[in-house]
């Protein structure tokens, strides 16, 4: 199936969720979180990712996570992952107690399509310490696209992974994902990356960037995605695609917030304050401006 129809197939089955001027919410995607191994790209910005969460649960935000989560193509057990991350899934874990905390599933976690696998893998997990079983995201659901619905105005924004239509990462991916578990994660501790990434291969995210913008232009539907890595953030009069960029960039996080009405693309780094101590920031790379109505 092409990105066209693949797109309009989510957009017409996703849930809507209603939003207005006192909302806080914020997108990340493209976390991978992994082992914490030397093939881990996320190891490097885990502590970022996690100041960046407490501050959003602390300052009230819903937390949306669009996607490539957890690094599913590469490592076959999401209790490894658990394990080598708890700090991260107890944070997630306050988010979802407190109803703040949606899920949709990309292509790295494409399993979690199964409602089974999702019931077996994060509604609990076994705690280490005791061998006592916990709850973890008990009766979650996962979704491959979700639309929030401005109730000021009735404007509507898709939220979607961004593979769809993308055959390697979308028809084929347990294909795609074999060849990055056995052939693609050994060469990457050497330095090669895997062609049939977006993130990686320039002409593939060019091309696939330019179907999702024509999709959005012809069907007049602001939306965010995730899957390239390269953030992105529409002006008024161009067509309303925008991309939270990833958490895996060699020394940043990027994501997108919505705010009293106002959306605006952030990043999250280390920096340094002027006796030259180091410090977590938070900063504006576009934006703000009022949501599309």
């Amino acid at each position: 199936m092409s990105v066209f129809s693949r797109l309009t197939e989510v957009f017409q089955s996703a849930p809507e969720i209603l939003f207005d001027d006192t909302s806080r919410l914020i997108f990340f995607s493209d976390c991978h979180r992994g082992d914490n191994s030397w093939a881990d790209n996320f190891s490097k910005n885990q502590n970022l990712y996690f100041t960046a969460l407490e501050y959003y649960f602390n300052e009230g935000f819903t937390y949306f996570e669009l996607g490539d989560g957890d690094e599913l193509y590469e490592n076959k057990h999401f209790s490894d992952i658990r394990y080598a991350q708890s700090h991260i899934f107890w944070v997630l874990r306050e988010f979802y107690r407190a109803g703040r905390l949606f899920m949709l599933y990309g292509n790295h976690d494409k399993e979690r399509a199964d409602p089974k696998v999702v019931e077996k893998t994060l509604f609990s997990y076994i705690d280490d310490r005791t061998g006592q079983k916990k709850a973890l995201f008990g009766g979650i659901q996962l979704y491959e696209g979700l639309v929030l619905k401005y109730s000021p105005s009735g404007g509507k924004i898709l939220l979607v992974h961004g593979y769809q239509g993308d055959i390697w990462n979308d028809q084929l991916w347990k294909l795609t994902r074999w060849l990055a578990r056995f052939i693609w994660r050994p060469l990457q501790l050497i330095g090669v990356y895997d062609p049939a990434s977006p993130a990686k291969n320039f002409r593939t995210r060019d091309a696939l960037e330019s179907e999702i913008i024509e999709w959005i232009k012809e069907n007049h539907q602001p939306a965010i995605f995730g899957h390239t890595h390269r953030p992105s953030f529409a002006t008024a009069g161009e067509p309303q695609y925008f991309n939270d960029g990833s958490c895996v960039h060699p020394r940043c996080i990027t994501g997108i917030e919505i705010d009293q009405g106002e959306i605006q693309l952030i990043k999250w780094s280390v920096t340094s304050d002027e006796k030259g101590y180091l410090l977590v920031a938070r900063d504006i790379l576009a934006g703000p401006r009022k949501v599309a109505s």
